[in-house]
């Protein structure tokens, strides 16, 4: 199978929360094999993205098309991964159930879980070496083990599309390398995995292709022909103003 079948298309998407504006002209393409970074300073829009393309906020203006189809008609395709410290900590459910949740675009009206969603669910877990704690609260566990657990989920959905919210923020250098290497095993095998990044330095070691925003589309492009570009360079100092501040 070629993954360039499995194609997202954006053209002349913007989005506003009442009159002001938080994205527009935003158009690039990407397809399945692709790691996609998106960059840019606080505000410049990269959460609002991510949203409209889980489904999060409705399309407001231009087309979102998955496969040549608008977004809308592929949900069960798209997988939204949300930031490790944002669920609620102290909701009691297992890894395990966590996982299971991914069957759910899958079963008919009765809602009823069968062999299949069994069988994805623990092939899940055991692809992202979730095995020892598959039945520990997720609330128990680390930060790098909850991403696991949240990619574990997409999988048992059969996603193919992973949009991830800063999933390097708060891991430790251990489990942002493990990290670093399931996107990477990931995209391999046929996902397209989108995140919101904003450690510069570690983008074209981790990121084949790099979409830069600041509230409108700045560049889109190989990570590495992105990183080097004056345009970007400009607009992403504005994230790291320490790089040239002079002491007073």
């Amino acid at each position: 199978m070629s993954h360039e079948h499995h194609q997202l298309d954006l053209t002349g998407v913007g989005y506003s929360y009442g009159v002001k504006e938080a994205l527009s002209e935003v158009e690039f393409s990407a397809h399945c094999g692709q790691r996609l970074a998106l960059l840019g300073p606080n505000g410049a829009g990269k959460s609002t993205l991510i949203r409209l393309l889980a489904g999060l906020l409705k399309q407001q203006s231009g087309v979102i098309n998955w496969r040549e189809n608008p977004i809308a008609k592929a949900r069960r395709e798209i997988a939204y991964l949300p930031q490790v410290d944002q669920h609620q900590r102290h909701f009691p459910i297992r890894v395990r159930d966590v996982i299971a949740m991914g069957r759910f675009p899958h079963l008919g009206h009765l809602k009823r879980f069968g062999k299949i969603d069994r069988d994805k669910t623990e092939d899940a877990i055991a692809t992202m070496n979730l095995g020892d704690i598959a039945n520990r609260q997720i609330d128990q566990l680390s930060g790098g083990q909850q991403q696991r657990t949240y990619i574990a989920r997409a999988l048992a959905q059969e996603a193919h599309v992973l949009l991830l919210d800063e999933p390097f923020n708060g891991l430790d250098i251990e489990s942002r390398c493990h990290l670093s290497d399931s996107l990477v095993d990931l995209s391999k095998s046929g996902h397209l995995i989108i995140a919101s990044h904003h450690q510069l330095e570690s983008v074209t070691e981790i990121f084949t292709h790099a979409l830069v925003l600041d509230r409108k589309q700045v560049a889109f492009g190989p990570a590495a022909e992105v990183m080097v570009s004056d345009a970007v360079k400009q607009t992403l100092h504005s994230c790291h103003p320490h790089a040239h501040e002079r002491v007073l």
